[in-house]
């Protein structure tokens, strides 16, 4: 494939994972078992604190020592960033969580739904900015090794989006007894990875790209990290089995690490 192709290929497959778990609440009656939702929240988890150390904040060091800046300036401060501007999302968004019934954000008039799709655009967001961020770096680099780095990138993403769709749809379905509106609102979330990926490009593909590229990477690994800490960890080890939720988080991390090694 062209480098275009592979950029196309990417940026599709992330959303298209998504939407393709959300369909399980066609061929489920209800949610997975305990030990599975656990392993596949873990698996989540360890996808994007390895996308994020592997993907993200090594080649944010690296592009910073290119242009003379020391390295863990632009990492660090992009890091923290990134956590604080989705720790403001999250206290001033209204969202909702089927874990628990837990509402969060400013007091709203929002329907249940609406919140539902809030809080899933929420997690799914950083995700995208991410492979935007890592193909954008492709852009300006040119380099061959760059856009297949990006490419394993999003094809570990793609890969956690799937059991991720599904573990957040069966529970829609549970919760509103309809399994069109829970797959719309998985799809839905789907849809939106890619709008961020390809603003994320946009991001990085300017005329400040090269100068802002490792603050840009770094901040965007500082959302994922939020996101997996504040959600996804907890979440897969709450109740009994939390050991499944450990080792699904060990293979996450080895399949995203593996990934980035073969393929960057």
């Amino acid at each position: 494939m062209t480098n275009i192709q592979i950029t196309i290929f990417g940026v599709a497959f992330i959303g298209i994972m998504t939407t393709a778990g959300s369909a399980m609440v066609y061929f489920f009656r209800q949610k997975f078992s305990e030990k599975f939702n656990k392993i596949f929240l873990g698996f989540a988890a360890g996808v994007m604190i390895a996308a994020s150390v592997w993907s993200l904040l090594i080649p944010a060091i690296d592009r910073s020592n290119d242009l003379g800046i020391s390295g863990w300036i632009p990492a660090a401060v992009g890091f923290i960033a990134g956590g604080l501007v989705l720790f403001a999302i999250d206290k001033l968004v209204p969202h909702f969580h089927t874990e628990g019934h837990v509402t969060e954000g400013l007091p709203s008039k929002l329907s249940t739904s609406s919140k539902l799709f809030l809080a899933m655009t929420i997690h799914n967001v950083p995700e995208g900015l991410a492979v935007g961020f890592g193909f954008g770096a492709a852009f300006l680099s040119g380099e061959r090794t760059m856009f297949l780095g990006a490419l394993g990138l999003a094809i570990g993403i793609g890969l956690q989006n799937f059991p991720e769709g599904a573990a957040v749809a069966l529970p829609l379905k549970k919760e509103f007894g309809n399994s069109h509106k829970a797959f719309g609102l998985g799809a839905l979330s789907g849809v939106v990875e890619p709008i961020a990926a390809i603003i994320g490009i946009l991001l990085a593909y300017n005329a400040l790209g090269a100068v802002m590229l490792p603050w840009l990477l770094a901040f965007a690994a500082g959302m994922m990290v939020y996101v997996t800490v504040e959600e996804l960890i907890p979440e897969a080890h709450l109740g009994e089995h939390s050991d499944f939720g450990t080792w699904g988080l060990m293979l996450g991390f080895a399949v995203m690490m593996i990934l980035d090694v073969a393929l960057g």
